[in-house]
């Protein structure tokens, strides 16, 4: 049965991207997929990122039900009342210069505006974000994105510049005991910024923790420092919070932790809990100059109930269940776990992140830091087999890097047990190298 739904994929489907996961999955809730044999897969991933709630969660199914019954989706140039409501309760969570809200689909598409209203307010067009980059896959969007699927497909936007990637375990910028110097690296990226740009300098577009890029977490007092250099050069500050916000890092919002307030904030793939939801917040004065400028942002999806009643839901769930910190608690167990496993094994060089999302890097040995992509191949079909999801990222000159994201709704017991899947398969695959090795 498996091998003709394959069959039919392969001669129905535009494949986008690496290979397909070898399982179909048919269901899922809570913190498990299943798939056809009714095997249950414990999700360390949420979706793409985005099922902080886990799957099927009942206020969802409850609202979306309710919504489709009722009032999904409307001309563009109509309003709602959910709408209005979810732009009182985000805005609410967020600092008080941030009180504009737009309502959108994905996070792409979030971004795309975004950088839209800073070109337009600033009357510039250059955007700088980092080397390891990912915002979206659409052309704003995927021309300020830096760690793949830059090739094949013509000019990106002009004005892309990049500022490198604060990776504190493979930065070449070291003080003299060896530590890692964030100020200088920053400070050797503008300059080089101000070198190439043509003087028309609009924004700085950046992830708080750079997901797809490794899981880098940007080093406390580097986003105070991000901020500074973009008020000098009249650059808006743009925050794509696209898997940080809503809790997951252990704060409502990643910028948090640094007491910063962007000029623009995307939000997307938490604020639906896996369903396609997105939002742009930005200052008064951004919007009110955006607007007297002619901003045109007219989408299919733009302000539609059922996406704002969703993302309402996903912010009364957080409240409730108190989310935000039980991502703290558990992220500290989560680092625990992780720590003892780079304690442990030569194999595992680095842990990074904060809350329910960090990373794991794999090296050959942790003295030379060579990337050990076969090896990261190899658990990850191990975990699958055992049976937990996970991803992992492989970029030029990095090691593999697992990306750890589960629901922030997970029980204790099943973050534990996935973390002993983790560590039963590493250990597996290692033992059966070793034995190879030995026959050889």
């Amino acid at each position: 049965m498996d091998a003709t739904f394959w069959d039919e994929a392969d001669r129905l489907l535009i494949r986008y991207g690496a290979a397909f996961t070898p399982r179909v999955i048919e269901r899922a809730a809570g913190s498990y997929v299943y798939d056809r044999q009714g095997r249950p897969i414990l999700d360390f991933t949420s979706g793409q990122m985005s099922a902080i709630l886990g799957h099927a969660h009942p206020d969802v199914v409850a609202t979306v039900s309710a919504a489709a019954a009722t009032l999904d989706h409307l001309y563009s140039g109509m309003l709602s009342p959910p709408l209005l409501e979810l732009a009182a309760a985000l805005t609410a969570t967020l600092p008080p210069a941030l009180g504009k809200m737009m309502l959108l689909t994905t996070g792409a598409e979030a971004n795309e505006a975004a950088i839209k209203m800073a070109k337009l307010a600033t009357g510039r067009y250059e955007v700088v974000s980092f080397d390891r980059s990912w915002h979206g896959m659409t052309q704003g969007a995927a021309s300020a994105t830096f760690s793949a699927g830059r090739r094949g497909y013509g000019p990106p936007a002009p004005g892309n510049l990049v500022l490198p990637t604060p990776n504190a375990y493979r930065s070449p910028f070291r003080s003299p005991d060896g530590s890692y110097d964030w100020e200088a690296e920053l400070d050797y990226g503008f300059a080089l910024v101000d070198r190439q740009s043509a003087g028309s300098l609009a924004a700085c577009l950046v992830e708080p923790v750079l997901s797809s890029g490794g899981i880098i977490d940007l080093p406390p007092g580097y986003l105070r420092r991000l901020r500074e250099r973009c008020d000098e050069r009249g650059m808006l500050l743009i925050l794509d919070e696209a898997q940080t916000g809503l809790g997951r890092t252990g704060t409502m919002y990643a910028f948090e932790r640094d007491g910063v307030v962007p000029d623009l904030l995307t939000l997307s793939k938490t604020l639906g809990a896996g369903l396609p939801v997105a939002a742009v917040v930005t200052t008064e004065r951004i919007e009110q100059v955006c607007h007297e400028r002619g901003f045109l942002f007219y989408t299919t999806h733009v302000s539609d109930p059922l996406a704002a009643s969703v993302a309402l839901t996903v912010l009364r769930v957080i409240e409730r269940e108190n989310l935000v910190e039980r991502s703290a608690r558990l992220g500290g167990q989560l680092t625990e776990r992780l720590l003892a496993l780079r304690d442990g094994h030569e194999v595992v060089g680095d842990v990074r992140g904060r809350g329910l999302l960090q990373g794991l890097e794999l090296v050959r040995d942790k003295r030379g830091k060579a990337p050990a992509d076969a090896l990261g191949q190899a658990i990850t079909t191990a975990c699958l087999e055992r049976g937990l999801h996970m991803n992992i990222v492989q970029l030029p000159g990095m090691g593999g890097i697992f990306r750890i994201a589960p629901p922030l709704t997970i029980a204790e017991d099943d973050l534990h047990a996935g973390m002993d899947i983790l560590e039963a398969s590493l250990k597996a695959v290692l033992d059966a190298a070793a034995g190879g090795h030995s026959g050889s």
